[in-house]
C-alpha cells in the first residue's frame, strides 16, 4: 500500500539538467568525515546511546538535506520551519517541485558530496527499485506501523497518504455527486486533472479512481481512459494544469488530485471543497527512507525520529494527509481528533494498487491517453 510516484516517469529534460549541472559546476565540496560516523550504520537510536545523544549528534552536524518536499505538499513548509527551529538544525531544501526519480538522480549525482539528499519522500514504484540505496533504521514508535505499511527491518516504511478526490468551487459549481456527473452540461469547459497522467502521479491516480468509478479495476484502466475521451467530446474536459492560483482565479473549477492537496485549497479559496466518490476510493501511501550514503546521518536519523513522532505525524494530519500511526494515536488519544475529524469522509472499500497493478495499467495509458484527448 504506497503511493505512486509525484511523477510516473522522469522526464528526459530533468535528468539531463541535473547531469549537466554537475558537470559545468565547479567540483563540490566532499561530504567530511563526521565524528558522528556511528550515526551512519545505527539501526534505531538505542545504538547511538538514545535520544538525547541522537540530537547531540544531529546538532553537532548542524545540517539536514532534503529533497523534492513543496513546502505545500502535505504541510511540508511547516514541518520543515518547525523541526529546524526545535533542533536548531538547518534543513536544506533542494528541487522542492521535483519527482522521487529526481531524488535518485540527485543521490546518484551527489554521491559523496555535502549536498547529497540525507533522506527520501518517494512513491512506492521508484523506492522498490532503489532500496539498495537505503539505510535500515527503526525510529521510536516504529511498533505502532502496521506491518504491511513497512519492511521488517526500517529500511523504508510509508509515512502519510489519502485517497484520490474531487475537488470543486461550491460558488461557481454544484457538488458532483458521482464521476458520471461531471459528463453533464453544467461542468462544460470546467474538470481538470493535475497534470499529463502519463507523468504526473496525481494524474495517474485519477484516471485509476475514474476507471474504478466505471467498472474498471485496479488491473484494467481502459475505463478511465474511455471516460476521459468522453469528458473531453462533451467539451468538459479542460486541458490546464490547476495550481492554487487557477483554484483561486476561478479558472479550474474542477479538480483531480489527492484529498490533502485539494483540501489545502480552502486556506485561500473557502469555497472549495473536496469529496471522494464511494464507488471509487482510490489511496496509496508515500514511502520515507534514509540514504546510507547520508552526509549528515544523525541529523536524517533524528529527521525520521521527528517525522514519526506525534508532533510530525499531527503535522502531516495539519496538511489534510493520513498519517501512518493515526490508528495508534487515535487509541493513545495523541492525534488532533478535530483536524482528524475533518478530513473528507471515505465511504467504500478503498483500493491499493499493487506495483504490477500500476505497471500495467501505466503502459496500457502511455499507448492510449494520447487517442483518447488528442
Amino acid at each position: 500500500m504506497r503511493f505512486p510516484a509525484r511523477t510516473v516517469v522522469a522526464t528526459l529534460a530533468a535528468a539531463t539538467a541535473i547531469a549537466a549541472t554537475a558537470a559545468c559546476s565547479p567540483p563540490e565540496k566532499k561530504a567530511e568525515a563526521s565524528s558522528t560516523t556511528g550515526a551512519a550504520t545505527a539501526t534505531s537510536v538505542a545504538d547511538l546511546g538514545g535520544m538525547d545523544a541522537l540530537v547531540a549528534a544531529a546538532k553537532k552536524e548542524g545540517q539536514l538535506n532534503v529533497i523534492a518536499l513543496p513546502p505545500d505538499w502535505a504541510n511540508y513548509g511547516e514541518i520543515i520551519k518547525s523541526f529546524s527551529d526545535k533542533y536548531g538544525i538547518k534543513v536544506n531544501s533542494a528541487q522542492p517541485d521535483g519527482s522521487s526519480q529526481d531524488e535518485m538522480n540527485a543521490a546518484d549525482q551527489l554521491k559523496g558530496q555535502d549536498k547529497a539528499p540525507d533522506v527520501f519522500d518517494l512513491g512506492g514504484a521508484v523506492a522498490n527499485a532503489n532500496t539498495a540505496k537505503f539505510a535500515a533504521y527503526k525510529v521510536s514508535t516504529f511498533g505502532d506501523i502496521p506491518d504491511n505499511l513497512k519492511d521488517a527491518s526500517g529500511t523504508w516504511v510509508n509515512d502519510y497518504g489519502g485517497y484520490m478526490s474531487i475537488g470543486y468551487d461550491s460558488s461557481k459549481v454544484a457538488a458532483p455527486a458521482t464521476v458520471a456527473d461531471l459528463l453533464k452540461p453544467a461542468y462544460k469547459g470546467k474538470v481538470a486533472i493535475n497534470g499529463d497522467p502519463t507523468q504526473a502521479g496525481a494524474a495517474f491516480s485519477a484516471v485509476q479512481m475514474v476507471s474504478l468509478a466505471n467498472g474498471g479495476t485496479a488491473d484494467d484502466i481502459k475505463p478511465g481512459v474511455d471516460f476521459f475521451g468522453q469528458l473531453k467530446k462533451a467539451g468538459n474536459f479542460l486541458p490546464v494544469d490547476p495550481t492554487p492560483a487557477t483554484i483561486q482565479a476561478g479558472q479550474t473549477p474542477v479538480v483531480f488530485d489527492w484529498d490533502y492537496l485539494n483540501a489545502a485549497q480552502t486556506a485561500k479559496t473557502p469555497t472549495w471543497k473536496t469529496v471522494v466518490p464511494g464507488n471509487a476510493v482510490l489511496g496509496s501511501y508515500y514511502v520515507q527512507a534514509i540514504s546510507k550514503d547520508a552526509p549528515h546521518p544523525a541529523a536524517a536519523r533524528l529527521w525520521e525520529e521527528y517525522l514519526y513522532s506525534d508532533a510530525g505525524q499531527n503535522l502531516w494530519l495539519k496538511g489534510g494527509a493520513r498519517p501512518v500511526r493515526a490508528d495508534a494515536m487515535v487509541k493513545a488519544g495523541t492525534i488532533d481528533a478535530t483536524t482528524y475529524a475533518a478530513l473528507p469522509k471515505v465511504d467504500g472499500t478503498p483500493v491499493f494498487p499493487t506495483d504490477a497493478q500500476t505497471n500495467t495499467t501505466k503502459d496500457y495509458l502511455s499507448k492510449n491517453w494520447a487517442k483518447a484527448i488528442g
